[in-house]
């Protein structure tokens, strides 16, 4: 096994495709499908399923594909190590949320000092969130609560409590309050299963002794807020990511003292990452009230 070897087969699976890694690694098409053959052929063992439309992992290859992640991620760090009297002038900084609301100021402070670092966002709850971050599609995490273990660094954000919305123009919309056995006469409007607002909202009710009427359920807070906006139902979300909708109030919940912790995170193994380290740095001094664990 040569690191050239393992280099080219991790390119073709990151970029999806023999031409397309030849193109990252400035080499020939030829070349690269040379050192995978030879990757495969000494170990007898098949780490792509090659047809004329596309090239997918085989499960050994998804086994591998892990192993050269953290590997070449190292080899990034060190890199970073040696370089570290260099600022941090480029690169790609990949961020998955559960709500982008939290990050929002932090990104804003981030953009200001490092205009030319590209900045990717993406949308996930709970569970999509930590799938990313250990699978290192994604370097920064934000999540409603953070995960149990070590294997994080954590900057929590703040917390604010989980209230219910409706439409303005709606009978639920007139209310101030409600409690939470009026909620169950509601159809609610929930996000899908891995959501922990949905999770902590449900096992509340369960330890209230009540049964949720869930009529609608939608992948992602901006479906919710657009099925509820259209008189689908009443929604239930953090008060801090309600954000401002003229066509929606939101509703407090009187007998229930459910809150939202939100947290930023990353992979400790990756925290010397110097864009990982340099956002996460940014958070805390954006965020007087962070707190760091």
């Amino acid at each position: 096994m040569r690191y050239v070897q393992l280099r080219a087969f991790h390119n073709v699976a990151i970029f999806g495709g023999f031409s397309r890694a030849a193109e990252a690694l400035h080499l020939t098409q030829p070349a690269i499908s040379d050192q995978v053959r030879k990757l495969e052929t000494e170990y007898d063992l098949r780490l792509f399923n090659r047809d004329k439309k596309q090239v997918t992992l085989t499960p050994s290859g998804e086994k591998l594909l892990e192993i050269t992640r953290r590997m070449f991620e190292v080899e990034d760090q060190a890199l970073e190590l040696l370089s570290e009297s260099r600022a941090v002038k480029s690169g790609q900084l990949a961020i998955i949320a559960d709500s982008a609301h939290h990050v929002t100021g932090i990104l804003a402070r981030f953009r200001q000092r490092y205009p030319h670092v590209f900045v990717s966002i993406r949308a996930g709850n709970t569970e999509s969130v930590l799938n990313n971050l250990n699978s290192y599609d994604a370097d920064i995490g934000v999540l409603g609560e953070p995960p149990i273990g070590g294997e994080y660094e954590v900057i929590q954000l703040g917390s604010t409590p989980i209230v219910a919305f409706a439409p303005a123009d709606s009978k639920f919309g007139k209310l101030q309050s409600m409690t939470m056995r009026q909620l169950t006469e509601a159809p609610l409007v929930m996000r899908e299963r891995g959501s922990k607002t949905r999770a902590d909202f449900e096992e509340f009710a369960k330890e209230c002794g009540l049964d949720l009427n869930i009529s609608i359920e939608a992948e992602g807070r901006e479906a919710v807020r657009e099925i509820v906006a259209s008189g689908g139902g009443v929604g239930i979300v953090s008060e801090g990511e309600f954000g401002t909708d003229s066509r929606l109030v939101k509703i407090r919940i009187k007998d229930s003292s459910l809150s939202m912790d939100e947290a930023l995170i990353c992979l400790k193994e990756r925290q010397e990452s110097r864009l990982i380290r340099t956002f996460m740095d940014v958070a805390r001094q954006t965020d007087k009230n962070a707190v760091t664990k």
